[in-house]
């Protein structure tokens, strides 16, 4: 699983993801989504949202709901769902070990870094600082700067607008196969991270090329790879 010569260390620029590959919030946000699916009569298997967390309420609704149902619930569903998360999930929110010491390994390099997330802006906000983060100058894409949600790339290609960089010489570090659908078709790399849940072989078969536990497993392949103790 663990690369010799991470790829990432090749990048002008590195785009993260946020949800699930700097923060642990992918249980939470499938609970949230299976409570608020329940309040209006829908019962779906917490694991089959699971599967689906990663892309925005635009792209996951259409796989439990008909459209008639969404056009009828959808807004209400999402308001319940946005309602719960702040009220009962934020509170819990952690980042993942070692993200600052990750990205300050990475701008000390002079490897650009992003954030590049479905989460609305405000929900953002809450993700940075538990990840620690909250008071770095990076180029940040939200659901709000984009038209569709991950798996499409309108999220980072906006984020490439921003960085005016090659997106060939961009990588994107996510935890689904939606971010590594998305990256693709923007035409950037991605490096897995299995830290959201998602299996090695699902970030494998979506062409993610390289693939570590978490940002601290990242991190400690850069530092090996750098010859940094």
């Amino acid at each position: 699983m663990e690369q010799k010569h991470p790829q990432i260390l090749e990048a002008s620029a590195v785009i993260f993801d946020v949800d699930g590959t700097l923060v642990n919030t992918v249980d939470f946000h499938a609970e949230a989504w299976q409570r608020a699916f329940a309040k209006f009569g829908f019962q779906f298997e917490v694991e089959k949202i699971r599967s689906q967390i990663g892309k925005g309420g635009d792209q996951l609704m259409p796989v439990f709901l008909k459209p008639n149902e969404i056009d009828k619930h959808g807004k209400k569903i999402d308001a319940a769902r946005q309602e719960l998360v702040e009220r009962v999930y934020f509170p819990q929110v952690v980042g993942f070990p070692k993200v600052r010491e990750l990205f300050d390994f990475l701008i000390e390099r002079g490897i650009k870094v992003g954030l590049g997330s479905s989460a609305k802006t405000d929900d953002l906000k809450v993700y940075k600082r538990a990840a620690g983060i909250e008071d770095l100058k990076m180029t940040e894409t939200t659901s709000e700067d984009a038209e569709r949600s991950k798996p499409h790339p309108d999220i980072f290609n906006a984020a490439l607008d921003r960085l005016k960089i090659d997106p060939a010489r961009v990588m994107v570090v996510g935890d689904t196969p939606y971010d590594v659908e998305a990256a693709t078709k923007a035409g950037m790399a991605t490096t897995g991270l299995l830290c959201g849940g998602f299996s090695e072989a699902s970030l494998r078969d979506a062409g993610a090329v390289d693939i570590y536990q978490d940002p601290e497993g990242l991190l400690n392949a850069l530092k090996a790879a750098r010859g940094v103790n």
